[in-house]
């Protein structure tokens, strides 16, 4: 029995053995598109300084409604009075509590302005959002690009090796000149260059693929199957200006600057404040106060004119931007849906050339061995080879980031429309805890759980 105990505990020592050495020799996962775009999403030090302007900008709410508010307050007076006859010193400890009763609706419409400026800096988070993800996506194919760059030109640099060592020896039994191996040897020298050139480019997509990522890139996965696209431009452009941050950020605007407009005009009504006040003096006696206080500006110098005119030209000039908006929406669109046709056809063409390309490359080698072509001929051919190669790389990299781009350009770009499968951040916690501008209660605590949740407690 303890022969067999130990004969089992060796298989199972061999076991756990073996998945360890081959969990050390297994292929590293590679790292796809979406693991970047995560990534981006959770890293962004950008998305985050946005998320807390949004944050900031909820506040307001709550400093609008709280001005809606009785207002308590602590009050303690002390004086001294003297005349040619006497001398007098009073003091006093109490209470005081105001409340405005009337304003000619400038409170509730401090709050709706409040309200609205909370929903456009939602959308200008989105907008956020989308260009991060872009940044990521174009980081993403630009590491790719590198990569396959420096393999062709290290490619390049073996082939014209070989080209030059046979060059040597077609000179030295007397078949070539020195003509032809200097050619040779210069176009390695530019191989070389080429190389090194492609692999500093590498560098440089790997610095940006940090930035826009957390980490540098790893073993990374070729690209995954696009999203689905809108079927004509049309419906592209229709979606776009529909969805858009952008659009939708200019329509609160116009919201905001209309409301402005009738807060200045309203500044103009009367309003009506009450004061109650209570407390006791250094003598001992108790003392309460109530006041009502009605006011309207009669004068102002201009003031109130100039702010209603200026409010009048802002709300243009909001209007103006939204149509505006509404252009140049349209027109990334277009652009997007255009950068993708290109790309689509610049594939179709270069993966003929690299046919064609290749085909003679190997006939011209084939023709040089025979002595029908020179090593000019071959080293040309294989330039010509290296090229297609390089624009069809571009071409691949530019259809993918002009498809997210279009995305982006439509307002899709997010991390729930692209379903990247991980929490999400909920705009609305934060300002459905601060919007009643909470205090100590059960809103109180919903406030602290929702800082919690984002790491600010």
């Amino acid at each position: 029995m303890a022969y067999q105990a130990g004969r089992t505990g060796w298989r199972a020592a061999i076991v756990a053995a073996g998945l360890a050495l081959a969990a050390m020799t297994a292929p590293a996962r590679a790292e796809t598109l979406a693991d970047a775009l995560v990534s981006a999403y959770r890293e962004s030090n950008l998305l985050e300084q946005n998320r807390a302007v949004l944050r900031a900008t909820d506040e307001d709410v709550a400093g609008a409604i709280a001005a809606l508010r009785p207002v308590f307050a602590f009050v303690a007076d002390s004086g001294y009075a003297r005349t040619v006859l006497s001398a007098a010193h009073s003091a006093s400890i109490g209470i005081s509590a105001s409340l405005t009763l009337f304003d000619s609706g400038r409170s509730r419409l401090a709050v709706l302005i409040a309200q609205e400026s909370v929903l456009a800096a939602r959308e200008s988070l989105v907008q956020v959002e989308q260009g991060v993800l872009l940044d990521a996506v174009s980081a993403y194919f630009d590491v790719r690009s590198a990569i396959e760059r420096v393999a062709i030109n290290e490619n390049s640099v073996r082939v014209i090796g070989e080209e030059l060592r046979a060059a040597q020896d077609r000179f030295d039994v007397g078949e070539v000149t020195r003509t032809d191996v200097a050619l040779a040897e210069a176009q390695l020298a530019s191989a070389r260059a080429s190389a090194a050139a492609a692999s500093g480019s590498l560098t440089v997509a790997r610095e940006a693929y940090k930035a826009a990522t957390g980490h540098y890139p790893a073993n990374l996965a070729p690209a995954p199957r696009p999203p689905a696209l809108p079927a004509t431009l049309e419906e592209a452009k229709a979606i776009a200006l529909r969805t858009h941050p952008l659009i939708r950020e200019a329509q609160r605007q116009v919201t905001i600057s209309e409301l402005q407009v009738s807060l200045a005009g309203a500044q103009r009504g009367p309003s009506v404040d009450a004061t109650v006040r209570a407390g006791r003096t250094d003598t001992g006696d108790d003392e309460m106060s109530a006041f009502v206080n009605l006011s309207q500006p009669i004068y102002s110098g201009g003031a109130l004119s100039s702010l209603h005119r200026q409010a009048i030209a802002g709300r243009d000039a909001s209007r103006a931007a939204l149509l505006q908006a509404g252009v140049t929406i349209a027109q990334s669109v277009g652009e997007a849906w255009s950068a993708i046709a290109v790309a689509r056809a610049q594939i179709g063409a270069t993966d003929e050339q690299i046919v064609a390309a290749t085909s003679a490359y190997n006939g011209v080698r084939e023709e040089a061995n025979l002595g029908a072509r020179t090593t000019l001929d071959v080293l040309d051919a294989e330039q010509d080879l290296l090229d297609a190669q390089a624009l069809r790389i571009d071409a691949e990299a530019n259809l993918q980031v002009s498809i997210y781009s279009l995305l982006a350009s439509m307002g899709l770009l997010t991390a729930q429309h692209l379903n990247l499968g991980i929490p999400i951040y909920d705009p609305a916690a934060y300002y459905e805890a601060v919007k009643n501008a909470p205090l100590t209660s059960t809103r109180g605590q919903n406030l602290d759980r929702v800082l919690r949740a984002i790491g600010k407690q």
